[in-house]
């Protein structure tokens, strides 16, 4: 049998990619494969047209501000997602600081971020965020306004062809940023195989099995030719984004069982129009209708991809079988299993709203759909936006208390209780909250080495073991060093 390596990554995305480099910042001799199954990294979920690349802080996205039943804002969320985007951002900037990755321009730039609402309701949600929000050490520097002419300084397409009887309100945090997670990708995985990791590109793989001495086995396929044989390693990450559910089964681990997933697929509006590009710089959230998931929350991006800027607008959701883009129609069904399909049933019936949401939006007429857009732009015109998909993404559903089953928002690490393997479920936030996702990874399933690793982390990560928000002249100070790294102070 073949020598185990130390480390396989399955999938070529942002999740491997930083785990990988993280594992080769702690243990640089470790021997660490990559396998990815398409002929290049980042071209599901991290690719930068299949996400909205907003850097999630919570400082625009209004569903991690939740209106309660006493008309106050629960803000804990949005602290939470803040915190863990500055984690990305701290690791981010000590490679760059390192010189181990280039020019932070490559793949992230400022953009702002604002929330824009209209209506007497909506804008007394928003000012009641705002309130909630302002003096917080995270999200120092949001700015508030009802006035069509600040709000227009700000974002100049929203007001002109607006009714001016309509109420409206925005909030802007000028520190916002936009994130190129393909390029991204890419610049980590370059650091891990110029320093010694192997890159496979083109090899599916198709099994996995825990042998007796506790290593696994990790079966492979060429995605062209013959099937390349198998290799065995001490550890095994599966970030294969919707694949992670259907690997982690194959595995037989335990802790997987219960789990199940949703497939929803999501298009955008898309201009690269340099005259329409020109009149919007920023990241604009709205609210979500009544009812709606919280993915479909609309919002018209600023992207720079390639150094060029497009606008975006969306999403419009859609429903799809594949658990990814270049997946099979399959995937659904073949992740049914007598564990999962319960809390499946259960989820389902309790998300009727959402099924419901989604047959409206496939029913849409395209003019129909082209309306939302000017709910935020006006005066847009069709004649300069095209359709665009983006990626697919796959929510958890799993066992809730009452042992049926849930929906879940957001992304969960599924490890098995030895620790020799893990994977990731789930979407949004996932790619902005990278890193403190793989350093929890890191914690579950390495807990002998914490303690040796924790000043390396610690170097590369300064807030790593505190949280931020406790200390505010501390989160003043990181941010600002952050952002003059990442050249996105000034």
């Amino acid at each position: 049998m073949n020598k185990p390596v130390d480390v396989v990554l399955i999938g070529g995305g942002i999740m491997s990619a930083t785990l990988g480099t993280l594992l080769k910042q702690l243990e640089p001799d470790w021997d660490i494969h990559v396998y990815e199954r398409l002929d290049a990294a980042a071209l599901e979920s991290s690719n930068a047209w299949n996400n909205a690349g907003t850097g999630h802080a919570a400082l625009c996205e209004l569903n991690y501000t939740p209106e309660k039943s006493d008309g106050s804002i629960e803000i804990s969320s949005a602290v939470k997602v803040n915190e863990q985007f500055q984690v990305s951002r701290q690791f981010w900037a000590h490679l760059v600081s390192e010189r181990l990755l280039p020019d932070p321009a490559s793949f992230i730039n400022p953009v702002p971020h604002m929330s824009f609402v209209w209506g007497e309701r909506n804008v007394a949600y928003l000012k009641a965020r705002y309130e909630a929000l302002k003096d917080h050490p995270l999200f120092a520097g949001m700015e508030y306004s009802e006035d069509a002419d600040v709000i227009r300084s700000w974002a100049p397409v929203l007001i002109p062809g607006r009714k001016k009887s309509q109420p409206i309100a925005a909030t802007r945090i000028a520190s916002g940023t936009d994130v190129d997670f393909g390029a991204l990708t890419r610049e980590l995985l370059g650091y891990l195989e110029q320093n010694g990791a192997t890159l496979h590109y083109e090899k599916r793989v198709t099994n996995l099995k825990k042998l007796r001495d506790g290593t696994w086995r990790v079966s492979l396929r060429n995605e062209l030719g013959l099937t390349p044989g198998d290799v065995t390693a001490r550890f095994v990450f599966v970030g294969a984004g919707g694949s992670a559910l259907n690997l982690l089964q194959k595995s037989g681990i335990r802790e997987i069982r219960g789990y199940g997933g949703f497939p929803v697929s999501g298009e955008f509006l898309r201009t690269d129009d340099p005259a329409v590009v020109a009149r919007h710089s920023a990241k604009v959230y709205g609210k979500a209708a009544v009812g709606s998931p919280p993915m479909s929350v609309p919002h018209l991006d600023t992207r720079v991809v390639d150094g060029t800027a497009s606008l975006m607008f969306g999403p419009y959701a859609g429903f799809s079988p594949k658990f990814l883009k270049s997946g099979s129609w399959f995937d659904l069904f073949a992740s049914i299993r007598w564990h999962n399909l319960v809390p499946m049933i259960a989820a389902g019936v309790s998300n009727l709203s959402l099924v419901g949401y989604l047959v409206g939006q496939l029913l849409a007429r395209p003019a129909t759909k082209f309306e939302a857009l000017r709910d935020f732009f006006p005066d847009a015109d069709p004649k300069d936006w095209y359709k665009i998909t983006a990626g697919q993404r796959v929510q958890v559903i799993k066992k809730d208390k009452k042992k049926l089953g849930v929906l879940q928002f957001g992304t969960e690490v599924v490890a098995a209780k030895d620790g020799s393997i893990a994977g990731l479920l789930g979407a949004s936030p996932g790619a902005s909250t990278a890193v403190p996702i793989m350093l929890g990874l890191l914690e579950t399933c390495f807990p002998d080495r914490m303690k040796q690793w924790t000043p390396a982390l610690k170097r590369m990560v300064p807030s790593f073991g505190t949280t931020l928000s406790d200390d505010p002249a501390t989160a003043q100070r990181v941010l600002a060093q952050t952002a003059e790294t990442l050249k996105l102070a000034g």
